[in-house]
């Protein structure tokens, strides 16, 4: 079994690596003639250029260097080059309005800004222009930038190709500890402003040495391929979908968007790949959709593969039922397979809780799927389901490897180890808050089951609590609302009161072939007006509270005004529903709904 080494710090994994594999390929991009790779010693040479010229800018060892990019092989060149130069990365969103970037700028008090483009570089430069700190901004592509106080502006290539790097000597002279901080990543800020997450290095060598046993144990470790495609300023893709890669000596594809992802799948054939369980409940979607166009035997044979994996997932799969087990092995699941490149060893999903029920229907298509849980405090990883210790698809696995977990006596899950940060950057309080005694009070409630895998209830400051005292979680509700093909989003509250009510998106592809069905224009207003489109709606409630408690029954809803998004930051660029914000928005007619 192959383990990962222990290194001081990420730029000597990385810059090991860089011996190891010289001239192979590591990160790709899609270009005008296809898929375009750069070598680990390209990327090397790149990564030390920009470290040379960050301190020929005069930026010093522990200054911070905000990084605004999308998924690219610069932004790990970019990543990697502040790091090397003892600088501090504060990696942030692309969809951070200016305001978000005037706070990170200022709270950072960072010295320099890196953008990738001349639409992000709008929203930031006139950000930057007003801090108080920052003194340059690079920009990766040509750009045109207007000119104010004393901030200096300086083209990526220009000034990466006056530098002459040398690779080893910068290795050398790498020398920080698994104690220094390596980033800053600011939470996406669910309820309030962000707070910036102080990394270190040891925490996430941490997540890369756990991670790297679960694949190593349960799959084997060997020539992987990752295809990134959820934001690397977040927490979960910058340890999980960067650092963990070059850990393994992987290659990273960058995918081109949402829309290209089923081709970029198909041509890039990864092993691994991080998702969130939003994408899980779209891809389940697409895939009932198609095979429902494609007539009766292949809607039969998806109903047989969802029958017996159900009983496969409860524990063995009866005798009756193996010549039809063997007949979907030759004729579905490697079809299914095939989509996804047909060499994916696992999906894990992490960001936010995965309905059971999703992960059993991938499972059951012959797809090995596995919720990760963690959060930015931690590196991110906490958790992960592993098949060796049994898919388990209502918890989130055992703790990774030198992990110690706890419940505390009100349920908050409570997290110790290397993975843990340091606090949050200049915020005492916040950090005397959530971290007590070594202690990570994660905010998540919990319990611990008899093969040791942390089941999460739901986020404490979320659950509701009913005018008689029960709790529920609205997570689950919503789970389960968002798989039924009428809704895409949901949110149901109902704290102190007596029953749930709740917010409705309806899935615009439902909406279409409704309106088209009962010969109804596909107009939002004429929609609203019309009774037969919100039974219709009301119907697809109504099968939910069939499976739930009578706590959890949804008794009225209304439909939102728009879907939730992060452009109206509704939701988070982890795709986690702001609830304060929706709140806000529709607080007066949910609490209608309690009047009628």
């Amino acid at each position: 079994m192959r383990q990962l080494e222990i290194f001081p710090n990420l730029l000597t994994m990385f810059f090991t690596r860089v011996r190891e594999k010289g001239d192979q390929p590591f990160l790709w991009r899609h270009g005008e003639n296809g898929w375009e790779s750069m070598s680990w010693r390209e990327v090397a040479e790149q990564a030390c250029a920009l470290a040379d010229a960050l301190q020929r800018l005069g930026l010093q060892r522990g200054d911070r260097v905000v990084l605004v990019s999308e998924n690219r092989p610069e932004f790990c060149i970019a990543d990697l080059g502040i790091m090397a130069a003892g600088c501090i990365a504060v990696p942030t969103y692309t969809t951070n309005t200016e305001r978000d970037h005037t706070h990170i700028l200022e709270d950072s008090r960072a010295k320099a800004v890196i953008v990738s483009t001349q639409k992000l570089a709008k929203t930031v430069t006139s950000a930057a222009l007003n801090a108080t700190h920052c003194k340059s901004i690079i920009g990766i592509e040509p750009m045109r930038m207007a000119q104010g106080g004393d901030v200096q502006f300086h083209d990526w290539s220009s000034l990466l190709g006056a530098e002459t790097p040398d690779i080893e000597a910068r290795a050398e002279a790498c020398d920080f500890a698994r104690e220094d901080t390596a980033c800053i990543i600011y939470t996406s800020g669910t309820g309030g402003a962000p707070r910036g997450v102080m990394q270190h290095h040891g925490a996430i060598l941490h997540n890369c040495e756990g991670c790297a046993a679960v694949i190593s144990e349960d799959f084997g470790w060997k020539d992987e391929v990752f295809l990134s495609f959820l934001p690397l300023s977040h927490a979960y893709e910058h340890s999980a979908g960067q650092f963990f890669p070059i850990g393994l000596g992987g290659q990273i594809y960058y995918s081109r968007g949402l829309d290209k992802l089923a081709a970029d799948i198909l041509e890039t054939k990864p092993t691994i790949m991080v998702v969130v369980p939003r994408l899980f409940e779209v891809l389940r979607q697409r895939l009932l959709k198609t095979i429902e166009k494609q007539g009766k035997f292949p809607n039969y044979m998806l109903q047989k593969a969802l029958d017996i994996g159900e009983k496969d997932y409860a524990g063995s799969v009866p005798l009756r039922d193996k010549p039809m087990d063997v007949l979907l092995d030759v004729i579905l699941r490697p079809k299914i397979r095939k989509r996804f490149g047909g060499r994916l060893k696992a999906l894990v999903s992490g960001g936010a809780p995965l309905n059971p029920e999703i992960g059993i229907f991938f499972h059951s298509l012959g797809l090995t799927l596995l919720q990760g849980y963690g959060q930015t405090e931690a590196a991110p990883v906490i958790s992960c389901n592993r098949p060796k210790t049994g898919l388990k698809m209502d918890t989130v696995g055992p703790p990774l490897p030198k992990t110690e977990v706890k419940i505390a006596e009100d349920g908050e899950i409570l997290v110790k180890g290397e993975l843990v940060m340091h606090g949050y950057w200049r915020n005492e309080e916040e950090t005397a808050r959530v971290l007590k005694d070594g202690w990570l009070h994660t905010g998540d409630i919990g319990h611990i089951d008899e093969a040791g895998r942390i089941a999460i209830t739901d986020r404490k400051k979320d659950l509701i609590v009913n005018d008689k005292g029960d709790n529920v979680a609205p997570q689950r509700v919503e789970g389960m609302l968002t798989l039924e093909p009428e809704i895409s989003q949901a949110m149901v509250v109902g704290d102190q009161r007596p029953h749930l009510v709740g917010l409705i998106v309806p899935d615009p592809e439902w909406v279409r072939e409704w309106a088209q069905a009962n010969g109804v224009p596909n107009d939002e207003v004429a929609l609203r007006d019309n009774p037969d489109f919100h039974r219709a709606v009301s119907a697809a409630v109504d099968r939910v509270n069939k499976g739930l408690a009578a706590v959890e029954k949804v008794r009225r809803t209304i439909l939102a005004d728009e879907a939730f998004t992060v452009e109206n930051d509704q939701m988070t660029p982890s795709m986690k529903i702001r609830r304060h914000v929706l709140r806000e928005i529709y607080g007066e007619r949910l609490n209608a709904l309690y009047r009628h």
